[in-house]
């Protein structure tokens, strides 16, 4: 089931973000990403200042999750993740359907880095499109996605 976090869910949905972030840093060797850093109080302020879904499954354990805000007309779509037990099943897909829901006719936006090609992958499968790519360092490259 997929519905509105409450306040209450943050700290589940902060660790759930831990766990799910884990085989990003793997990409990478490092485990110095920002999703792997952001505090609770980040994501309270995230909570006040946008939408975020949670996915729990028959027992109410969250296992899945999306952040989005809207800034100028355009959804910026951040923290789309999985539970690596339940990944493979549709889950992602389903929550990017249904944070856009939140905002009908309205321009979206998310990124990702280039090492993940899963991501990649079902951002295109849902009608993303790449329009940019940045460079932070020579390590890392940001894909920015629009629909």
């Amino acid at each position: 089931m997929i519905k509105r976090a409450e306040y209450n869910d943050l700290q589940e949905i902060l660790a759930l973000q831990y766990l799910a972030y884990q085989s990003e840093a793997e990409l990478f060797g490092s485990k110095d990403i920002p999703p792997l850093k952001q505090t609770l109080d980040e994501v309270i302020e995230e909570f006040n200042t946008g939408i975020i879904l949670k996915l729990t499954d028959e027992n109410g354990t969250i296992i899945g999750s999306v952040r989005a805000t809207e800034k100028n007309g355009t959804v910026y779509i951040g923290k789309l993740m999985v539970h690596p037990d339940h990944r493979c099943k549709g889950y992602g897909s389903k929550l990017l359907s249904e944070i856009e829901s939140y905002y009908p006719d309205k321009r979206y936006e998310l990124f990702t880095s280039t090492r993940s090609v899963d991501n990649i992958r079902l951002y295109e499968k849902a009608g993303y499109k790449i329009f940019d790519r940045k460079a932070v360092d020579s390590e890392l490259v940001f894909v920015y996605m629009e629909k």
